[in-house]
């Protein structure tokens, strides 16, 4: 029988999740993505996929790897990648505008408090808490994404390998996915190995079919969610004016040379180029911010990492305080404090706005290739890889958690890194500790575990304990 557009629209409605729901729960999970790209997308499984099941297992993974492929933060783009599912362009913008905005306030606040008193240590101690409840829960969704994904033998080597490969030989991040998905690719055409095994295809198919959105699609997919070349071309044109506008208007008006033209141009390059997200482009973007145009001593980019680190939202939003301080010490005719606001706006308007193209536009050819079997096979490799990439991510924010300084150490084609254990930092230690008793042995619950250790780091630094 045919699909008419009644019964897409139908689709599209009944899965019953309404858009004043769905925004308090972005609101939720951009309030609690902390710790990078391993921690927001344990957030979002923790919330989206166990908690509300409005998506499926399967579906969550195979956006993963789509965002995964895209240069921006990957993060930020399954927020509006799911929104857009649930709820057209509009619920893409709500969720990865509420993915960013937590974290810009957060870090405009503290750049204004950084140019003007230093670093804050009560705010520290705060999101010290946090960051070790983040790590807990990366721990788990790191265990809880493994056990679901990595169902067969060869499953289990992809990641291993694409862990050696990212943690011991440090490879570009791209190259780990390419090379995963080839594999998958290749190994489905040979039939020399399979991602799968019917034991588990079976439970998965169970489990989607509870998910909201996987029992609103299964009749048939929306009309937002199908491929439209007219629709595409609209939106193209409309998110390049808004992305790049503000960029030719500030050419026009202050010329090439202009701080705030300097600064919109190097961040629409730098959006273009972050394939692998932030930590694969915050060197390169500390040594031109710094040696290149002087915009930031080496102290301030340490200190913005660390501020960026502590804020809900992207680690990429470091951009913004790049940005922020670049204007901030070369204002012109503006107060530095104004400028450094315009100018750590611009940074985040020209990193993120085009995060919104890349879904709007790929989105719906994802979705109608899901049934094909050698994409699945592709992109089934692509989810072992990620595994890997997110174990090497928790090992990497747990040790910058617990101990203070890490260093890279190299054996031939090797790098490693390795924490000072001089550097042990007991109370995050212990905070780390906490939460993990909080969420795998008392089980608590994720926002408890937030507050617990957020409340518990705060009371630390007022009774000056470790100080």
């Amino acid at each position: 029988m045919a699909v008419t557009a009644d019964d897409h629209d139908h689709a599209y409605l009944a899965h019953g999740v309404s858009f004043g729901e769905a925004l308090r729960v972005w609101a939720r999970v951009a309030a609690l993505s902390f710790g990078g790209p391993a921690g927001q997308i344990a957030v979002m499984h923790r919330i989206l996929v166990e908690e509300k099941r409005w998506i499926s297992e399967t579906r969550f993974l195979h956006a993963l790897n789509y965002c995964m492929l895209l240069p921006g933060p990957e993060a930020q783009q399954l927020a509006i990648y799911i929104g857009w599912l649930l709820h057209r362009i509009k619920g893409g913008i709500v969720a990865g505008g509420l993915f960013v905005l937590p974290g810009f306030v957060a870090l405009m606040a503290l750049s204004w408090f950084y140019v003007t008193y230093g670093m804050i240590p009560s705010i520290q101690a705060l999101f010290l808490g946090l960051k070790a409840a983040v790590l807990a829960v990366v721990l788990e969704a790191v265990l809880r994404i493994g056990r679901r994904a990595l169902k067969s033998r060869a499953g289990l080597a992809i990641a291993a390998v694409a862990f050696i490969a990212i943690f011991f030989l440090g490879l570009p991040f791209p190259l780990i996915i390419i090379a995963a998905g080839v594999a998958g690719y290749v190994g489905h055409r040979t039939k020399v190995f399979t991602l799968t095994s019917a034991g588990h295809a079976g439970a998965s198919a169970g489990n989607d079919a509870d998910a909201a959105l996987d029992r609103a699609f299964a009749h048939g997919l929306p009309e937002h969610v199908r491929p439209n070349t007219r629709r595409a071309v609209i939106l193209t044109a409309i998110i390049l004016c808004l992305w790049l506008g503000p960029l030719l208007a500030l050419f026009l008006i202050t010329g090439p040379d202009g701080i705030f033209t300097r600064i919109a141009a190097f961040f629409a390059r730098m959006a273009v180029v972050t394939f692998g997200g932030a930590y694969a482009v915050l060197a390169y973007v500390a040594q031109q911010a710094v040696t290149t145009y002087g915009w930031l001593r080496p102290g301030e980019m340490l200190d913005g990492l660390g501020l960026a680190e502590t804020t809900p939202g992207p680690l990429i939003i470091v951009l913004q305080f790049v940005g922020f301080m670049g204007a901030f010490h070369n204002p012109g005719a503006l107060a530095p404090l104004a400028a450094g606001t315009l100018g750590g706006i611009l940074a985040t308007w020209t990193t993120f706005t085009p995060c919104f193209l890349w879904i709007f536009l790929g989105g719906p050819y994802v979705e109608n290739l899901r049934s094909n079997a050698a994409l699945n096979a592709t992109l089934s490799a692509i989810t072992a890889a990620v595994v890997g990439v997110i174990l090497n991510l928790a090992i990497w924010f747990a040790m910058h958690v617990v101990f203070a300084h890490v260093t890279q150490s190299h054996w031939g084609g090797i790098t490693l890194q390795v924490p000072d254990v001089a550097t042990l930092q007991p109370v995050a230690a212990a905070l780390v500790v906490m939460a993990l008793a909080a969420l795998f042995l008392f089980r608590i619950g994720m926002i408890w575990t937030f507050v617990l250790c957020a409340v518990t780091g705060m009371t630390i630094h007022v009774l000056g304990i470790g100080a």
